[in-house]
């Protein structure tokens, strides 16, 4: 890993992909200290410390959301919005062929996303500024009719909007996705303040057991992330024109994760939804509808690690089969392996060959899913072994999206390399 990072900065124009995501990201972290006027400190400090849910929101923000910084909605109306155009895309014909159109449809997808990401942060922006609002956080009056209301959902939603064209540009003109360097920014930033809390009152016995731990749980990440099923695929001999192509034999990779760190992202973004929601409303005025989100907030949210964990699990595992399914269709697999006269030994080309691939999709995925499943549920099951160990908390989603960004990310400065090593031959 060393030697490849040496070698890519050694190349010019790897250098200038690395320097510019490097860049992005002093940026994002200068925003999350940049606060919104309009709020105690102290008691915002308060509300975050009482409030589980939205320390978890917080995670995702860098810390930008505990400041009441500018960018304090991180990416999460983005990520939102690509949970409900990734809805649609399966149920609407239209938005169904133009998934079809390839990177036209793509792109207009993308660009459908990010319309919808800004009336999504707008929403979100003034709930968090209400329930803010309720708890006696905020210093000025809270009023859509007020002019320091409105500005301040305007920067909430200008922040959101500008890390989602941050992200962007990471994946444009850097090197990886966007939008995982950003979350991967924020839950890395996050790292020197537990080492200093954790050094105020040291255990080490404790930090040994979590280490030792750690680095296990690394190994099985990376170790079922890499992990594929090759599925065998003999080429016939073939003619096109006057040039005769002789067949050969390769594989086809079927990754056991093959959803990598999205369902985790869906389902942690649906869980907290309808919690965030219940939560603007436990200090309304009307009993009735205040005992209705107390009981909400204290059934379903992460104070309640037993209901709240075992739906964590059922989302993960079900997104990661949605997901699955999703990006990867056997009925198209099949027909392009027939045009290019590839076929599976022992399986007919055609339908046998989808419901071969579907079958060892499904087997595989119930690794995958039960994977991501367990590493959701990881923090919950720390707690209960290691109370009160907030200091050293092990959050499952953090270290798989944090491995998950890193592993992709050096596999594609080796692709860089890679083809850089063919230049020569190419010319």
């Amino acid at each position: 890993m060393f030697e490849s990072l040496l070698n890519a900065f050694r190349a010019p124009d790897i250098r200038r992909r690395i320097l510019f995501v490097l860049g992005v990201l002093i940026v994002f972290r200068a925003l999350a200290h940049v606060p919104v006027p309009g709020a105690d400190p102290k008691a915002l400090a308060n509300f975050f410390q009482n409030n589980a849910l939205f320390g978890l929101l917080d995670l995702f923000s860098g810390g930008g959301l505990s400041r009441f910084s500018v960018v304090g909605l991180g990416v999460n109306p983005y990520i939102n919005a690509s949970i409900i155009m990734q809805l649609m895309t399966g149920v609407v014909p239209a938005l169904q062929a133009l998934q079809r159109e390839g990177e036209y449809g793509r792109n207009k997808i993308n660009q459908y996303t990010r319309y919808l990401s800004v009336p999504l942060a707008v929403l979100q922006g003034y709930g968090f500024l209400a329930l803010l609002n309720s708890s006696g956080v905020l210093t000025t009056r809270f009023d859509l009719a007020s002019f320091d209301t409105l500005t301040q959902i305007v920067t909430l939603t200008a922040g959101s909007v500008l890390l989602m064209w941050l992200g962007e540009l990471i994946t444009e003109k850097g090197i990886g996705n966007g939008i995982s360097f950003i979350i991967f920014a924020g839950i890395v930033s996050r790292i020197p303040g537990s080492v200093v809390t954790f050094l105020e009152s040291p255990n080490w016995v404790q930090a040994i057991v979590f280490g030792a731990f750690a680095i296990v749980a690394i190994a099985v990440i990376v170790f079922i992330t890499e992990g594929q099923r090759r599925i065998p695929v003999q080429y016939a001999s073939r003619v096109r024109g006057r040039r005769m192509y002789q067949g050969g034999t390769t594989f086809l990779p079927l990754r056991v994760n093959q959803a990598g760190v999205i369902p985790i992202i869906f389902a942690v973004s649906i869980l907290l939804f309808p919690s965030q929601i219940a939560g603007y409303f436990t200090s309304s005025s009307v009993q009735v509808v205040k005992d209705l989100a107390t009981f909400f907030v204290n059934t379903f949210g992460p104070q309640n690690p037993v209901v709240y964990g075992g739906l964590y699990f059922l989302l993960t595992v079900g997104f990661t089969y949605f997901y699955t399914a999703f990006t990867f269709k056997p009925d198209e697999t099949a027909e392009q392996l027939r045009k290019n006269g590839g076929f599976i030994p022992g399986i007919r080309p055609g339908r046998p060959t989808q419901d071969y691939l579907a079958r060892v999709v499904n087997r595989i995925t119930v690794a995958g899913a039960l994977f991501l499943g367990i590493i959701a549920v990881m923090p919950f099951v720390i707690t209960i072994f290691f109370p009160g160990s907030s200091s050293l908390s092990l959050g499952g989603t953090s270290l798989l999206i944090a491995v998950s960004v890193v592993v992709e990310t050096m596999k594609q400065l080796e692709a860089q390399l890679l083809m850089r090593s063919y230049e020569g031959f190419i010319r």
